[in-house]
């Protein structure tokens, strides 16, 4: 039996919920959950057609894009559904606070729904956005003003003094160290047009690999 296509909007089941599914709003990059809303065909079309995520309000029984009145919208990155055709998962980019209280997430701070390595993609963010806009006083930007061969320099130190660390100091030393050397090396890949999703794809392949082959 072959597995439902996920992408495949036109398997959509309106009529359970009188119209209205659940969407579930997921930060495109780190994976929080952000907020959960409801939508009829016509909000998810809306949602396609202007790329900001737009619900059904119960309340005032019409359209509602999120942020119309803040401009926190949310920036629509994907949409798929779930097993039962019933369920809508989105994943977007969050201009600025998602709840309205002024929380990151209806669910609570970033640091109280990020999931364990999530924080590697906001960290990916951030150097990607001084590689962009290089403010006046970063370190970051100090760094990519350097050069490909100094920013190599450093990875390579800071390889060296996390390997020491691993044989002759304890964990808290190895783990500043790797720290640095991550850090680092985020920014090296950046100089160079790359970011840590695509390390994280290339070892997902590997794995698919070896895995097909039959290997660990």
């Amino acid at each position: 039996m072959t597995a439902a296509n996920p992408t495949d909007l036109s398997r959509l089941d309106w009529s359970k919920g009188g119209g209205l599914l659940p969407a579930i709003v997921q930060h495109w990059r780190s994976g929080e959950v952000l907020m959960l809303g409801y939508m009829n065909a016509e909000a998810l079309a809306e949602t396609q057609r202007t790329g900001h995520v737009t619900f059904f309000s119960r309340s005032k029984q019409r359209l509602w894009t999120k942020g119309e009145s803040s401009g926190h919208v949310l920036d629509l990155k994907s949409v798929r559904i779930d097993c039962d055709a019933d369920t809508l998962l989105l994943q977007a980019e969050p201009r600025g606070p998602t709840c309205h209280t002024g929380s990151f997430s209806c669910f609570g701070e970033r640091d109280e729904v990020r999931p364990p390595l999530g924080f590697l993609a906001e960290l990916d963010a951030l150097v990607e956005s001084r590689h962009a806009e290089r403010p006046e006083g970063s370190y970051t930007t100090k760094l990519f003003d350097s050069g490909i061969r100094r920013m190599a320099q450093k990875v390579g130190e800071e390889g060296v003094e996390s390997a020491l660390a691993a044989v002759a100091q304890g964990d808290e030393e190895l783990l500043g160290e790797s720290a640095d050397l991550l850090f680092h090396l985020t920014v090296l890949l950046r100089a160079r047009g790359l970011g840590l999703a695509d390390v994280a794809n290339l070892l997902a392949q590997r794995h698919s690999r070896r895995r097909q082959d039959g290997g660990h």
